[in-house]
């Protein structure tokens, strides 16, 4: 199955020779628990909240929005972040959501977002691409911001949390099975995309940006049975 440019196969322009997914630190989770090293291509019971260890919730500060540009208020990396709109439940057995857990960068860390999978059903389901409909390696539609799995590190400059380089990802095809009445959960930190020109020194891009993936249920043979394009949009400001 073919996913769409901005989702974990679509790097466009930002496919480069930078960090391999998977090759330093844990790779990304097939089954929304800690798989470090795994690189298997079916997940487990789903149920694990993915987490890492990382506290369920650590808003920053930084709602001083004094700074260069206005973009970067004192003792932040970037602008705060807010959910200004997500999409509606898709017809699926699965029902994806999202929350903000860190709504500002700081020197320590970038923005973060939880995404959720939760089962609906009375039976085990399948879902792909395991990484993608987690929103990790997605990208925003204007190429500006990337969602990369939470608790890593990635190359990109403290206190301003834009990539240095392009990341390359692998191209397994990874399935998720979320067990009955079960949520998935995963971390995703907000980055900004490696910059160009006048953007070179810029951090986190102030204004709307929206993020979409494809949700794709599976059969047990990994054969797919129904899919949507599902996202939502966050404000920088």
């Amino acid at each position: 199955m073919s996913l769409t440019r901005r989702t974990v196969l679509g790097l466009g322009s930002l496919a480069l020779a930078g960090a391999l997914a998977g090759c330093t630190g844990s790779a990304p989770r097939a089954d929304g628990g800690d798989d470090s090293g795994s690189g298997g291509s079916s997940g487990g019971d789903g149920g694990d909240n993915g987490d890492g260890g990382l506290p369920g919730s650590d808003s920053g500060t930084g709602t001083d929005s004094s700074g260069a540009g206005g973009t970067r208020p004192e003792g932040t990396g970037g602008p705060g972040v807010t959910l200004v709109s997500v999409d509606d439940d898709p017809d699926l057995p699965v029902r994806p959501s999202v929350e903000l857990v860190r709504d500002t960068a700081t020197a320590d860390h970038p923005p973060q977002l939880r995404t959720t999978l939760t089962n609906t059903t009375d039976s085990p389901v399948r879902v792909g691409e395991g990484r993608a409909v987690h929103f990790e390696y997605v990208y925003s539609g204007d190429d500006q911001l990337v969602l990369l799995p939470g608790g890593e590190e990635w190359p990109a400059e403290p206190d301003c949390w834009r990539l240095t380089e392009g990341i390359a990802v692998t191209e397994e095809y990874r399935m998720l099975d979320i067990s009955p009445g079960e949520p998935s959960t995963r971390l995703v930190d907000l980055y900004a995309t490696p910059g160009e020109g006048e953007d070179a020194d810029a951090c986190l891009p102030v204004g709307e940006h929206r993020f979409e993936t494809t949700i794709s249920v599976l059969s047990e043979s990994g054969e797919q049975q129904e899919s949507v394009t599902w996202g939502f949009t966050v404000l920088l400001e």
